[in-house]
């Protein structure tokens, strides 16, 4: 039988556009969409689309990503991360489609001694990770057989503001750097992490991937002052110019996980390997993120 293509929501966003490189690499045809052309909070606009493209896969990459701003606004996050997700399922659901639903970290309360577990009960401390985990439930409870959440951490790439860029920004400025040395987590590179969606959707198109929720980040961990410190050296600046500070000394809405590291265990049952360890992706990654990068501003994560 022919398969739909792939449909991408979101489609201007930092994760959306190394998807469609991803998918464009493996031959796989796909329509994108952004925020414009189809707006994921509106129920009928997200049934048009998906009866009239008739997608095998649905990745949602729209979402609201703005952590502090989320506080202030819950209602218009939950709008995009709680609401949006539920009517793409239902719109799955019924036109015979698959969702993979990228998640974050930030459903779990962040104060854990382990690695957290797909199965492992969740507990967000934010607005941003409420509306979040409302969406995972939205998708898990309307497509439970086709259905898949994909929460993943740290994310960096070319195609959007993130932390590596603003690190090799202020590496090239000059001057001392303080970066928070109480949180820990796997620094995610999104051509690693489109990559991976794109192996579990075909997965799951070839009936090999049990729905449910899968943990997406790099192996391995680090603190995001070590992290800094890598980027540096790998730069060819002094590590040294990057100095350690705690969350407390950083006010922000919205208090950050200390510990977010995911535990990767459900990739064995859709026959995949979890993502590679973060060193060896950022290597990788960080001339063309040097090339694309401006100075900018310190991050306040």
């Amino acid at each position: 039988m022919t398969r739909g293509p792939w449909l991408v929501t979101g489609a201007n966003g930092m994760l959306a556009r190394d998807l469609r490189g991803a998918l464009d690499a493996t031959g796989t045809p796909a329509v994108t969409l952004a925020r414009a052309e189809l707006d994921i909070a509106d129920p009928r606009a997200v049934h048009r689309a998906v009866r009239a493209i008739r997608p095998d896969v649905v990745v949602n990459c729209a979402a609201w990503t703005a952590v502090d701003a989320a506080e202030a606004a819950e209602a218009e996050a939950h709008r995009v991360n709680a609401l949006g997700p539920r009517h793409l399922a239902r719109a799955c659901a019924a036109h015979g489609a698959r969702l993979l639903q990228p998640s974050t970290d930030y459903v779990f309360s962040g104060d854990g001694p382990a690695p957290y577990r797909e199965q492992d009960p969740t507990g967000p401390r934010t607005a941003y990770g409420r509306t979040k985990r409302a969406g995972e439930t939205g998708v898990l409870e309307a497509l439970p057989a086709d259905g898949y959440v994909v929460r993943t951490a740290w994310l960096y790439g070319v195609h959007g503001t993130n932390f590596v860029s603003t690190m090799i920004g202020l590496a090239r400025r000059g001057g001392t750097v303080d970066v928070v040395d109480d949180q820990r987590g796997q620094p995610t590179w999104t051509v690693d992490l489109a990559a991976q969606l794109v192996r579990l959707g075909r997965a799951a198109e070839r009936g090999f991937a049990p729905p449910g929720v899968y943990h997406a980040t790099s192996a391995g961990q680090t603190t995001w002052f070590r992290l800094a410190r890598e980027i540096f050296r790998l730069l060819g600046s002094d590590p040294g110019r990057v100095r350690p500070t705690t969350s407390p000394a950083l006010s922000r809405a919205a208090p950050r996980p200390a510990y977010s590291v995911l535990g990767h265990d459900r990739w064995r049952e859709a026959g995949l390997r979890p993502i590679r360890h973060w060193r060896e992706a950022l290597a990788q990654a960080l001339p063309a993120l040097a090339a694309a990068a401006p100075p900018a501003a310190p991050s306040r994560r």
